[in-house]
């Protein structure tokens, strides 16, 4: 039987108990406050970076592995035996991360079969595709199957960010300054997702939380009224309030199963505090 490794990087918010279970090699993404830096989930993980984000005046930037980092991974995992690697990464619109992986492929192909992924997505959005190739290593699928299998789903899922305050999407250059002044004050809550060709959008722009949570609602239901599916909540600092949006969800939706995870540093610097998401995927 072949051995497939999956390999993704840290926005992919994946817990550490579900990666180590599944054996989920991750590299690491940085965070960056002024001159420090810190590993997204090695050297500092969500908790860590909520409160060093309310704290400091500084905001924080971000910043894609090296392709070292990722020949690293790749050359320990074919020397542990190998025979394929999957490598699952944050859109290529968003970061060049995916592009580190692809040169670090090139500068290793003789080495190792790495097939070198790009999510189109970011956060779970990325997650559940690389746990679900974990899921399909472990039973023993072939690389084409598993790579099969991440296509599918990926054409399957959808994904709708509640964003609590605009401040964030402002410093990090996605709106304007009058734009975000002029949301803040009318109490508008941007529900954001990412496109086919892995670019985030706005979606609607809704004034208040629980209309915001009710647009989703209906944004979820042509394609997945009286479907099963289970579904994945993310959240930044509240997960009350990804409570609130997954109860709503079950009342709507024939859930199976429910996955929480804590959005991590990386994505966390780019959304900011208070954002809440949810992934609808298809059984």
């Amino acid at each position: 039987m072949s051995q497939v490794r999956i390999v993704t990087d840290s926005t992919a918010d994946i817990p550490a108990d579900l990666r180590e279970r599944l054996g989920i090699e991750m590299v690491p993404l940085k965070v960056l406050f002024g001159s420090e830096g810190f590993r997204d989930g090695v050297d500092m993980g969500p908790e860590q970076f909520y409160d060093k984000l309310a704290s400091s005046g500084i905001f924080p930037t971000t910043s894609q592995p090296s392709p070292a980092d990722f020949i690293q991974v790749y050359e320990r995992l074919a020397g542990e035996g190998a025979d394929s690697i999957i490598s699952i990464h944050l859109s290529s619109q968003m970061s060049g991360t995916y592009q580190s992986a692809l040169v670090a492929k090139s500068m290793i192909d003789e080495k190792a079969d790495i097939e070198v992924v790009d999510s189109r997505s970011a956060s779970f959005g990325i997650g559940m595709l690389v746990v679900a190739a974990a899921e399909a290593a472990k039973q023993g699928k072939s690389k084409s199957e598993i790579l099969e299998r991440i296509a599918s789903l990926r054409q399957g899922t959808a994904l709708y960010f509640l964003v609590d305050t605009l401040e964030y999407l402002h410093k990090g250059g996605r709106i304007g300054k009058a734009a975000a002044l002029f949301g803040s004050l009318l109490n508008i809550k941007p529900i954001l997702s990412i496109n086919d060709d892995g670019v985030v959008y706005s979606v609607d722009k809704v004034r208040g939380q629980k209309k915001a949570m009710n647009r989703i609602v209906e944004l979820l239901q042509p394609d997945y009224a009286g479907k099963p599916i289970d579904l994945a909540m993310a959240y930044t600092t509240g997960r009350e309030t990804a409570e609130q949006l997954c109860s709503l969800l079950q009342q709507h939706f024939d859930v199976k199963s429910v996955q929480y995870t804590h959005i991590g540093p990386v994505i966390g610097a780019h959304v900011g505090p208070g954002t809440v998401a949810a992934f609808a995927i298809p059984v």
